[in-house]
């Protein structure tokens, strides 16, 4: 997955707090902050853990380049009330980290696509619970799949 190496490096490069709006709201129990970037039509977001590891990430823009597909339904979820299903993906050369990805439509012609990745089942089921807290501030949030 090419597309999510550079989305990786392009944050990586980010250590400006999130701007107001430009990331959805994040669980107030959950010990995860904003690392923020933004581009001319997008927002690159990942929310890090105390250690700085980033437990989940995810880019707003009116286009993506993630495409979900219907065979790579994993988990059932619900994002901001939303139901929704994240999707199987996986990192060359590490077959043990488990993968997941989504596509939301979040009202204003504008996505959120969301990825993880997890180093075991517990770590998983975790970080989906994260983001099954995440408020987004459009009121118009909906699953494009």
């Amino acid at each position: 997955m090419p597309w999510l190496a550079l989305v990786f490096v392009v944050c990586a490069s980010a250590q400006e707090p999130a701007a107001p709006g430009a990331c959805p709201f994040l669980p107030a129990d959950s010990g995860l902050h904003w690392e923020h970037r933004a581009g001319a039509d997008s927002d690159f977001c990942r929310a890090l853990r105390a250690d700085q590891s980033e437990a989940f990430g995810l880019y707003i823009a009116s286009k993506s380049p993630f495409a979900p597909k219907r065979s790579d339904r994993a988990e059932a979820s619900t994002i901001d009330g939303k139901a929704m299903h994240w999707y199987r993906g996986e990192l060359a050369g590490k077959p043990n980290i488990q993968v997941r990805e989504t596509l939301l439509d979040i009202g204003n012609g504008k996505h959120a696509h969301i990825w993880m990745q997890a180093t075991s089942p517990e770590q998983l089921r975790e970080v989906i619970g994260q983001t099954e807290g995440l408020r987004f501030p459009s009121t118009r949030l909906s699953s494009t799949k």
